[in-house]
């Protein structure tokens, strides 16, 4: 009897089992047949779409009367000669010309002394900071000291060769005498000269420990105190760094594919979100020579004038004008269309006192935001239909009044 039971409970679980897998696939199946059926349809309204424009222009041929009753509204724009140039815009920054990294320029030396703090209005050639000199010092006095040996051991030399020379032209004594008294002359002449260079040497190491400013400026970062190594840089940080912000730039780095079309002279506006959105107008005036192996861009610089507002690094948005023309046609980029042929638009025509809408092949040039430049295919005073052209057909019947 337990086993009639126990097979009964597991036939259950096995029916049960099947029902669910059953369900889930009849889910499958449903979603899939419901795709199925809307891609059909789908296909169907295309079809459907282009037979009802197909009938409408057959229409509009056979019985213009009927065609005018279903006139499509429209709105046109009468396209004319005008102003036209196109950007590049991409993000840049401000940069200052005189920006100085003040650095020892012998060795790196324990600081004594410094005479600038952070804030500090800056003149070229102020002593900023004073390095440990007491080696330096003393090389610079032994230096001297043996220089004034020298000396004294020249001018015996002399001496004696003037009397070796006095006593040959008396026929007293040999001219090996007087030849050997000469070369030791010339020998600590040698000497001497050798001599006077290292003590100016040791005076030019000496003058080493004293750090002066290259530019005039502010004192931007003083990040060393007295008793600390003087390296120039901690890190990736300057020690001290003066900047002058009287000659100020506008920095880029622009993409290589665009640098047949950026030349020196180019307009250039940058926008400074940080002060009010700032317009800045100005031109190119550097471009870099080479190409940068990482970013693959190069550099573009154009100088702006001095304003106090303005601060190195900071963010602005550029535009680079980098193509103009003063009289072209322009339309809305999305009233252009694409068929096996290429582009068109259409536009309003009068035909036997009839407003039509005609297909006109199109040969575009710049784009630049929402609007294009057409090369071709327009003139100035063709009116362009901007609204209510999806589904127009060459010669359909259209009223304006959008």
């Amino acid at each position: 009897m337990k086993q009639i039971v126990r097979i009964s409970i597991t036939a259950m679980m096995i029916i049960s089992f099947a029902a669910c897998g059953g369900g889930a696939k009849e889910d499958k199946s449903a979603l899939g047949d419901k795709k199925a059926e809307l891609a059909k349809l789908q296909n169907e309204q295309t079809k459907l779409a282009a037979q009802i424009s197909k009938l409408e222009e057959e229409i509009a041929k056979a019985d213009p009367a009927a065609a005018a009753k279903t006139a499509k509204l429209v709105e046109v724009l009468t396209v004319a000669n005008q102003k036209f140039e196109h950007f590049i815009e991409l993000q840049g920054k401000i940069d200052a010309d005189n920006i100085s990294y003040v650095s020892p320029r012998g060795q790196p030396g324990l600081v004594k002394a410094l005479f600038i703090k952070k804030g500090d209005a800056v003149k070229k050639g102020q002593l900023l900071i004073k390095l440990d000199d007491a080696i330096i010092r003393q090389n610079i006095a032994a230096a001297k000291q043996g220089l004034e040996q020298i000396k004294t051991q020249l001018a015996f030399a002399k001496n004696l060769y003037q009397r070796q020379k006095n006593l040959w032209d008396q026929n007293i004594g040999t001219e090996v005498q007087v030849i050997s008294a000469k070369n030791n002359v010339d020998a600590l002449e040698a000497q001497l000269k050798t001599a006077e260079e290292n003590v100016k040497a040791a005076g030019e190491q000496w003058a080493t420990t004293n750090i002066y400013a290259d530019v005039n400026g502010i004192a931007d970062q003083v990040n060393v105190r007295v008793g600390e190594t003087f390296t120039g840089f901690s890190g990736n940080q300057p020690q001290i760094q003066i900047v002058n912000t009287s000659s100020l730039k506008i920095v880029a780095d622009i993409p290589e594919t665009y640098l047949a079309k950026v030349k020196t002279g180019n307009p250039v506006e940058a926008f400074i979100p940080d002060v009010n959105n700032k317009l800045i107008k100005a031109k190119v005036s550097v471009i870099s020579q080479a190409i940068n192996a990482n970013s693959r861009g190069f550099i573009m610089e154009a100088k702006i004038p001095a304003d106090a507002q303005l601060k190195p690094n900071m963010v602005a948005q550029v535009k680079i004008q980098d193509y103009a023309s003063q009289s072209a046609i322009v339309i809305p980029l999305t009233t252009i269309q694409t068929d096996e042929k290429g582009k068109f638009v259409f536009v309003l025509t009068k035909e036997n006192n009839k407003t039509v809408s005609r297909k006109k092949p199109i040969i575009i040039g710049e784009i630049y935001g929402d609007m294009v430049e057409v090369k071709a295919g327009l003139a100035a005073g063709d009116q362009v239909i901007v609204k209510g052209y999806q589904s127009l057909y060459d010669g359909q019947s259209i009223i304006t009044g959008l």
